[in-house]
């Protein structure tokens, strides 16, 4: 830390002579302020490091003050001044169709890169440039602006990020009780799945032996984590969430257990949506656990289903997914509270996780891809899917995304590449024995028919149910 500190403070020392550079550059004449484009085009003609980054730090200064207004504006100012230069690209297109050489793909490509890329590289170099851009971006996503202008900026942002971000510049850090303070208020602040809502309740998750938390760091942001991931040290895989949160829980050894649950996983910065890490950290403290606890055997989640009900709604209203006797039997979830009548629970049961299992087993995005946003990260990372858990989160939050539905996905290490490969390839989704045969239940009756067999055994582990 201390290194990094040094670093940033010599960073803040050549901005602000690169400043008085160009204080003392202007005449009394021109001291009228630049505009936003003016700033922006010197910044690209800039070849001082001292003035370059002084003009770059001015403009994100400038950028911070603006308002919703003045920021789109900005942002559209992007597209329009700082695409690729109209003339070079011309010829390097002419250039490539008299002879596909090498030096003439190099020099399209060189060509048809937007200027504003090279503009934002350049703002990354003023004095938390990173984090400034970060918020840039996090600002266009929620902007309500979707015209192509504005899309072609996100995605010179995606591809700068996908590479500033890259799993080698990531550092894994384990947070704890004795983490620093600001550290912890921003995990409290970013947990997405489980909300926290005090100090003691993170303590509960942070200072137990049988607890872990980890999180990815970048060296341009080491006080901000960009994603974290909640661990519990189990003897069992658990089917709801209680049994991980509940305040009265005895602890256990750590040393005793035998299943890590990651039960939350939260990306911090919504600057950085679509730039994939958390897959990366999976695996990582997949890594480090079975280092630290050689008797872990199993490695799953506890998952929420944010895309259920919505989906469920949809085919009721439709018919085209449901027979007319689900119909019949999930009008009782019409009623609020039809979870803390026992007997309306079990009898919804036998037809909702049946149900549940067809929506994870057979049911695709228009890009081929399970319909559940969680689902496509798990198994897409090669999970298996593993159980479905009836009434799982009884919290307001997931009764209304899921009817109280939650998940275990299953991560093996020997399986996890065949099991991507398998959903990539062939679109098939690895699943238990257990779930196949939910997923099959009466598949006959219902009006889409026969069961595609997506879920093949990839290989004689998966026929294994002793977990």
């Amino acid at each position: 830390m201390s290194g990094t500190s040094f670093f940033s403070d010599m960073v803040q020392s050549i901005t602000d002579r690169g400043r008085r550079l160009l204080a003392s550059s202007r005449s009394e004449e021109a001291a009228v302020r630049p505009g936003m484009e003016a700033l922006c085009e010197m910044l690209l003609s800039s070849r001082g490091e001292a003035s370059g980054m002084a003009i770059a730090a001015e403009i994100l200064q400038r950028w911070s003050e603006m308002d919703e207004k003045g920021e789109l504006s900005f942002l559209s100012m992007l597209y329009r001044a700082f695409g690729p230069e109209e003339i070079k690209l011309d010829k390097a297109i002419d250039d490539y169709r008299s002879g596909k050489s090498a030096a003439a793909i190099t020099n399209l490509h060189k060509a048809s890169e937007p200027r504003r890329q090279e503009l934002l590289r350049r703002l990354n170099l003023a004095p938390n440039g990173t984090g400034a851009l970060v918020k840039m971006r996090e600002r266009l996503l929620a902007s309500r602006d979707s015209s192509e202008e504005l899309k072609a900026v996100d995605a010179d942002f995606a591809h700068l990020f996908s590479s500033w971000f890259n799993r080698g510049f990531l550092t894994l850090r384990p947070i704890d009780w004795s983490t620093a303070a600001h550290i912890l208020e921003k995990i409290i602040r970013y947990e997405a799945v489980h909300e926290i809502g005090s100090w003691d309740e993170l303590r509960r998750r942070l200072a137990p032996q049988d607890r872990r938390c980890f999180a990815f760091f970048h060296p341009s942001l080491t006080d901000e984590p960009l994603v974290f991931v909640e661990v519990a040290l189990t003897r069992s895989i658990p089917n709801e969430i209680d049994e991980v949160l509940d305040e009265h829980r005895v602890s256990i050894n750590a040393e005793d257990a035998t299943t890590a649950v990651f039960y939350s996983i939260s990306n911090c910065q919504d600057g950085l949506r679509g730039i994939s890490f958390g897959n990366f950290l999976i695996k990582q403290v997949v890594e480090d656990l079975r280092r630290d606890f050689p008797g872990l055997r199993n490695f799953v989640t506890l998952s929420p289903v944010p895309g259920f009900a919505a989906w469920l709604h949809k085919a009721r209203a439709s018919g085209s997914a449901l027979s007319q006797s689900e119909r019949e039997a999930l009008v009782t979830l019409d009623d609020p509270l039809w979870f803390t009548d026992e007997a309306k629970a079990a009898k919804l049961q036998a037809t909702l996780m049946p149900v549940a299992a067809r929506f994870f087993l057979a049911e695709r995005t228009s890009a081929g891809r399970p319909v559940d946003p969680v689902a496509r990260f798990h198994l897409g990372n090669g999970a298996r899917l593993e159980r479905l858990n009836f009434l799982g989160d009884r919290s307001a939050k997931a009764m209304r995304q899921a009817h109280g539905l939650m998940v275990n996905y299953l991560y093996r290490l020997e399986d996890i590449e065949a099991n991507h490969e398998a959903l990539a390839q062939r679109g098939e989704v690895a699943a238990s024995d257990a779930v196949e045969a939910l997923g099959r239940r009466e598949v006959g009756a219902t009006a889409g028919g026969q069961l595609r067999r997506i879920a093949p055994k990839l290989n004689q582990r998966h026929k294994e149910n002793n977990l």
